[in-house]
Order: C-alpha cells, then structure tokens, then sequence
C-alpha cells in the first residue's frame, strides 16, 4: 500500500480521532475522481472491496477497506470498530 493509499484507507475509517478508533468504512468515488485509480488498485491488492455504481451515490461507486487493507492502514494504538468488520460467518 502506497503513502497515498494509506492516506485514503485512513481517511475511509475516519482516522485519525481522539478515540484511536476508526468509526466508519466507506469512500465514494467514480472514474475521473481523483482518487479511483488508487482505489482501483487497492481492491486489485485484496486491500478493499468495490459496490456499484449507485444511483444512491450520484452513479458512483462505493470503496471500503477489508481487513487486510485495514490492519495496513493503522498507526500504533490504533484499532478498528468490529462493526465494521464483524467475524466471518461459518455454515455448517
């Protein structure tokens, strides 16, 4: 993950806040945002995960982080909501 990519993990958890805690996981963007590339590359990594397009989201798309790029993201101290990463599921 690339300074710049952090930057945008970070900002897509909320980070950094007083609670040392990030408090979202979501980054809205399309093709010609400055940022979509970037993003692009990080779901190709298996660092975040890629919804739409949207009409909910101006015909753009919705980036997140998954735990991978997550945990790449974070300074010491710092941790995620488990919201926003809740256990895998197991059938069976």
């Amino acid at each position: 993950m690339t300074s710049d990519q952090k930057d945008l993990a970070r900002h897509a958890l909320g980070l950094p806040n007083k609670a040392w805690k990030s408090y979202r996981n979501h980054f809205v963007a399309g093709p010609g945002h400055s940022d979509f590339d970037n993003w692009e590359t990080m779901v190709a990594a298996g660092e975040a995960w890629k919804r739409g397009p949207s009409a909910m989201f101006g015909g753009d798309y919705c980036f997140g982080l998954t735990r991978k790029g997550a945990d790449a993201a974070l300074m010491p101290r710092e941790k995620l909501d488990a919201e926003d990463f809740p256990a895998p599921v197991t059938v069976g």
